[in-house]
């Protein structure tokens, strides 16, 4: 078995690799959504309000940790929601 490598090869594959690094970086980045106008619609800030959070309002559905972020069922298509947050719909009956 030989492992003679031509510098056109090592080259090639050093730089493919080298290309593939920022395209798996972003692509995982790139999943992520957030809904922009309801957020803004509804005053949303990734900061408690009083003692009002996302992570006691019934509508938040929290991420895989305790920390991580989430969604909501009033901001469709976000799965950004930090369960520190706070929007104005606020609920927690």
């Amino acid at each position: 078995m030989s492992t003679n490598i031509t510098r056109r090869k090592f080259l090639g594959k050093t730089t493919f690799a080298l290309a593939s690094i920022p395209i798996l970086i972003f692509s995982s980045l790139a999943n992520a959504k957030t809904n922009n106008a309801i957020r803004a619609q509804l005053k949303y800030q990734d900061m408690p309000k009083d003692k009002m959070d996302c992570r006691s309002c019934m509508e938040f559905v929290a991420g895989k940790g305790e920390m991580d972020l989430g969604t909501c069922n009033v901001i469709p298509g976000d799965d950004e929601i930090s369960p520190n947050g706070y929007c104005t719909k606020w609920n927690t009956m």
